[in-house]
């Protein structure tokens, strides 16, 4: 009994330090807001606003990206994105939050706001993801309201595309930068995370890409850090990405090793890697961040005490 009472004080105070220490290392660099490309500026403004009042991580992410999602100068997320072939503009969008909730939805129109519906998903139903007509049926019963999010210049690109019908993808042409992606850790030390997008110009009607599967284009581990990706969804599919980058940072790296470790796995992996785009954006527990990516020209936002809101070029390969 003596010896049995010995070890397990030993093993709670091993414990207990052990807790302690992660404690200590979750203080440094909270509340931070990231988020992809620069349309990632205004959207950290509109998460700051949460998290500068120690509000919740997952609202903040949510109201981060719904501003681009309601620009219409931003022709690859919500309202104003580029349609698919057929001149129709659908949507993908998914949400994490600090106790792996998830929800998601994909292949989804006339509702300007999709990362709200992942959002309701999550929190009303025993799903994870919705697409299509249900998806819609969903948000329409849930008060979403059903607009029209093909603007007149969108529709006079597409027509423009139209004429050839060439249909490739785009690495880097302006105001084609696919997704938001927004990670955030709030002031209790937890961690969420969004991603939203009107996916590839020109797409195939139904086509959905990596931003609305968790692991994929999002994912959350409050243990250990979130991650999110942006570029050509096929590749970051194939890979489960964001996943990888989490359990890369669960290995010892840096959020900006990981990011670097998973571009190369794409560049193994996928066939015509020079082609296209793909960069990760991650964040730790200790309030860390870093960025990697195939092609120059990705960037991304940082808002926290020490950084108002600042944009930096993400590192690449090529």
């Amino acid at each position: 009994m003596q010896r049995r009472n010995f070890l397990s004080f030993g093993l709670a105070g091993i414990t207990s330090q052990l807790f302690g220490k992660n404690a200590e290392m979750q203080v440094v660099g909270k509340p931070i807001v990231i988020s992809t490309w620069e349309h990632g500026l205004a959207a950290n403004k509109a998460a700051w606003e949460v998290l500068s009042k120690n509000g919740r991580a997952l609202d903040a992410v949510e109201m981060g990206v719904k501003v681009p999602e309601a620009d219409p100068k931003i022709t690859s997320v919500g309202y104003g994105g580029f349609p698919d072939r057929d001149g129709r503009v659908t949507l993908d969008a998914c949400i994490m939050d600090e106790n792996s909730n998830c929800g998601s939805v994909a292949f989804l129109e006339h509702i300007m706001h999709p990362i709200s519906v992942a959002r309701m998903v999550m929190e009303k139903t025993p799903h994870v993801m919705l697409v299509g007509e249900g998806a819609l049926s969903f948000a329409l019963a849930n008060g979403f309201k059903k607009e029209n999010l093909l603007t007149p210049e969108a529709e006079k690109e597409w027509k423009k595309w139209l004429k050839d019908a060439k249909y490739e993808p785009i690495i880097n042409f302006e105001n084609n930068h696919d997704t938001i992606g927004m990670l955030a850790l709030d002031a209790s030390g937890n961690l969420s995370g969004a991603c939203t997008t009107s996916g590839m110009a020109w797409k195939m009607h139904g086509r959905v890409g990596d931003s609305p599967i968790i692991g994929a284009g999002l994912y959350v581990d409050n243990e250990i850090g979130a991650a999110c990706a942006t570029g050509v969804g096929e590749a970051v599919i194939r890979t489960v990405g964001s996943h990888m980058v989490v359990e890369l940072m669960r290995q010892g790296k840096s959020p900006e090793k990981a990011c670097k470790a998973a571009v190369e796995r794409i560049m193994q992996r996928f066939k015509g890697f020079e082609k296209i785009q793909v960069g990760f954006l991650a964040l730790n527990k200790k309030g860390e961040y870093g960025a990697y990516c195939i092609q120059k020209g990705f960037n991304y936002a940082v808002y926290s005490e020490k950084i108002k809101n600042q944009l930096f070029d993400g590192k690449s390969t090529i």
